[in-house]
């Protein structure tokens, strides 16, 4: 089915306006960092909130019963608890859901590492060099000790780092807005 040159260019200005609040998030999280962990939070937070007042209400009203009905209950009440305290102190939580979330990376990048480490120098008969494995072992040893001594810190340049991605990504949707405004004038 042909599609019309005015409908292609409402695909490029849908697509222009995604690049533009790409653009937009990037550089707020470049610029702000910290802040910007603190909204992507909130959002958490209220999706939290509405998830389990959803799933409440399902189970209550919607008929939305499984066999594991009060696991249901319990994980759908601390979704929207957890949603309630986030909302009410965002950078209690934000500092809390941070370290957490850093020192399970951290813990599993220090494994990564170790088993990498342990496994090339136990068959090191087998490969012509070990260094590079070795030193990609050591680096997520790390990795990972940075993750857990420094969460805040790693938080902070995860986003600068996603902000960088964000920006590269709307540059690529921009490109292909002009693509699809141009394919509506042919």
């Amino acid at each position: 089915m042909p599609v019309s040159s005015e409908t292609k260019k409402r695909f490029a200005l849908a697509t222009a306006l995604r690049g533009l609040l790409m653009l937009a998030a990037g550089v707020y999280a470049v610029i702000w960092p910290l802040e910007a962990l603190a909204v992507l939070l909130l959002f958490g937070g209220i999706l939290l909130l509405i998830d389990g007042a959803l799933g409440l209400w399902s189970l209550t009203f919607g008929g939305g019963k499984s066999g594991n009905y009060w696991f249901d209950v319990v994980a759908n009440a601390a979704s929207l608890l957890l949603g309630v305290v986030i909302l009410i102190s965002p950078m209690l939580a934000t500092i809390f859901t941070v370290t957490f979330i850093s020192a399970l990376m951290g813990l599993a990048a220090i494994v990564v590492g170790v088993m990498q480490i342990v496994v090339i120098v136990r068959e090191r008969e087998s490969y012509a060099r070990i260094w590079p494995v070795v030193l990609a072992g050591a680096s997520y040893v790390l990795l990972g000790l940075l993750l857990l001594l420094f969460p805040l810190l790693s938080a902070w340049v995860a986003m600068i780092i996603g902000g960088i991605l964000l920006i590269i990504f709307a540059v690529g949707l921009f490109g292909w807005a002009w693509r699809l405004y141009q394919a509506s004038k042919a």
